[in-house]
């Protein structure tokens, strides 16, 4: 499959039961591009996310990747994802779920290293993940996501337990990542985060898209 430089999303609803999170949303993603998705909670943020990340299934409506229906395996092995947990492993040190991420998806060891450098991870690498504060967490979590060079980047909510040095890197490699040719879409509730990290925002209110 080629690089993923653009996700478009055409009438996509997703229901559960009676509940209506996503009514009819179309939307483009391109590289190079920074979009924020903001709203209540409640509004279908996450669930569009899940969707582009191929984790959930629309119930009508599709998404293409680069004008085309990819399969969820050849898709997923381009993403880079956080989501509101950090999903490592527990027993495992902080530099070993990064080299275990990094393998997965054909990274080096010397990728690793360099995802732990650039979010600040390098002094607890050597801790297991359990025994890390929530902000540590979710720098192991950044520096995985991150770590293959992914064409999709998918944040959900990522400043979470962040201090403000750990906001500032992360605000800087969503640019970064942006300027190497990447599709981010940012989840937040932070509209200075999204005023600061986006080059577009849009709002999701009742399962329906807008710009802000």
């Amino acid at each position: 499959m080629a690089p993923i430089r653009e996700v478009t999303v055409r009438g996509v609803t997703r229901t559960y039961g009676r509940t209506v999170a996503l009514r009819g949303v179309d939307a483009s993603f391109v590289a190079g591009e920074v979009a924020s998705l903001e709203g209540h909670n409640g509004s279908g943020k996450s669930t569009l996310l899940g969707i582009l990340g191929t984790m959930i299934q629309p119930t009508s409506g599709q998404v293409l990747y680069g004008g085309a229906e990819g399969s969820d395996r050849d898709v997923r092995r381009q993403i880079g994802w956080v989501s509101h947990e950090s999903h490592c492993y527990p027993d495992l040190s902080a530099r070993q779920n990064i080299r275990l991420a990094a393998s997965i998806y054909g990274a080096s060891e010397v990728a690793s290293e360099l995802a732990l450098r650039r979010f600040g991870a390098e002094p607890f690498a050597h801790f297991p993940v359990r025994q890390l504060s929530r902000g540590q967490r979710q720098r192991v979590a950044l520096a995985r996501a991150t770590v293959h060079q992914p064409t999709l980047l998918l944040l959900d909510e990522p400043t979470t337990g962040l201090d403000l040095d750990g906001v500032e890197t992360l605000l800087a490699v969503v640019k970064e990542e942006a300027a190497r040719g990447c599709v981010v879409v940012l989840v937040t509730h932070d509209a200075v985060v999204a005023e600061r990290a986006a080059t577009r925002r849009l709002r999701l209110e009742r399962g329906r898209l807008q710009a802000v």
